[in-house]
């Protein structure tokens, strides 16, 4: 094995992280990756309606929401229910089916969230 090489697979662990050599489910690389890849931002979330790259198809966007993962995942379901809309969560970002600005605008300042309508 040479100087700048790692293992890859544990017959005891299964894969390994090739940065940290630590199992992927224990992997610290990857969270570190995601706090820092993430902007602090001004605490404002803003909510936008896209269409590009999306076949078409309309959604409704928030970011900026100041939140960990975890939460973040718990409001984007919430606002999934409010809307009666499917979406989902990922990279700091919910994402709603359909053009509900106005509904998710009123809910997240309801919840006491500072949200602006961004965009046109």
């Amino acid at each position: 094995m040479s100087a700048n090489s790692r293992p890859v697979y544990s017959t005891d662990h299964g894969r390994l992280c090739p940065g940290c050599a630590q199992p992927l489910a224990a992997c610290r690389c990857k969270a570190a990756a995601a706090a820092a890849a993430r902007p602090a931002g001004d605490g404002v979330a803003r909510v936008s309606r896209e269409k590009q790259g999306r076949g078409g198809k309309t959604v409704t966007v928030v970011r900026g929401l100041p939140l960990d993962d975890g939460a973040l995942a718990l409001v984007g379901k919430q606002l999934r229910s409010a809307c009666g809309s499917g979406g989902t969560v990922k990279d700091g970002v919910i994402e709603i089916q359909g053009d509900h600005r106005e509904r998710v605008l009123a809910w997240l300042q309801q919840q006491g969230h500072k949200a602006k309508s961004a965009g046109g």
